[in-house]
This record gives C-alpha cells, structure tokens and sequence, in this order.
C-alpha cells in the first residue's frame, strides 16, 4: 500500500506544479545592487524548482544597467564598480546559460553608453527598445519585477 501512495504521489503530485514567470526589468547604475539582484534571481530560481514548479525568466536591461553585457565593460565602468559588475556579469552568465534566462539588452541604452554590438555578449538579444519586449514580456503573463 505504501508503494502504491509512492507510485500515485510521483504520477500525480506534479500535476499540479506552477510555472512562475517573471520578467526583471533594470535600469540601475548601482553596481553592487546590480550583483545583488543577478544573484537574487538565480536563488528565486533554485527555490521555486526545489518546490517542484517551473521557473521561466526573462531580464531587460537599459539605462546604466547595460555595461555589463559588454565584453569590454572595463572601457565604461568606473574602476571601483569594476569587482560588482564582473560578478553580476558572472551571474548573468550563469543564468543565461545554465538556467534559460532570457537577456535583452536596449540598442538605445548600448547607444548611449558607445557599447557596440559586436562587444555584446553572444547570448544577449538586442531590441531596439526594451521597453517594448517588457510590455510584451508582461501581456504574455510574465511578472513585472523591477532593479531601479
């Protein structure tokens, strides 16, 4: 009979599993609360899998949180941010590779900070106006989660 509860929990019990969509949107210019983030999202993730559901993310980035999709953000970023920015880079490089995280990065943004997109990291797409994939991002029923 024990078995038989086994057997019924694991073809049944995650029938009912959620999916947890969200969408992380930044704009900040902190780059220790930019590390703090990247790393929160991945933790979000890891929590709500533990829990048996599914986790499907997307982050868009514009103002001064793009630098770090930069292959050569040293040429931007101030050298004290430089230790957070090289591990939120580090993390969204986890998330997008490992973990499925969608990335979008502004074209406006990359503009304004004279980032070109061959220095783009190869897994981040570019919109010409995040905003939009934000909005688009949220009428499909993804959670609107804000780094300001």
């Amino acid at each position: 009979m024990k078995y038989l509860f086994i057997l019924f929990f694991i073809l049944f019990g995650t029938l009912d599993a959620k999916e947890y969509k969200a969408v992380f949107d930044c704009s900040s210019g902190d780059a220790r609360y930019i590390k703090t983030r990247m790393w929160l999202i991945g933790q979000t993730m890891t929590m709500i899998e533990k829990r048996g559901d599914k986790a499907t993310f997307a982050i868009t980035l514009h103002g001064s949180c793009v630098p770090m999709v930069s292959k050569t953000y040293e040429d931007i970023v101030d050298d004290t941010d430089m230790p957070d920015i090289q591990k939120a880079q580090d993390y969204l490089i986890h998330l997008a590779k490992k973990r499925d995280v969608k990335v979008v990065a502004c074209a406006m943004s990359l503009k304004s900070k004279a980032i070109e997109k061959e220095d783009v990291l190869d897994f981040v797409k570019i919109s010409p106006n995040s905003f939009i994939d934000t909005i688009g991002y949220q009428n499909d029923g993804y959670a609107l989660m804000t780094f300001k």
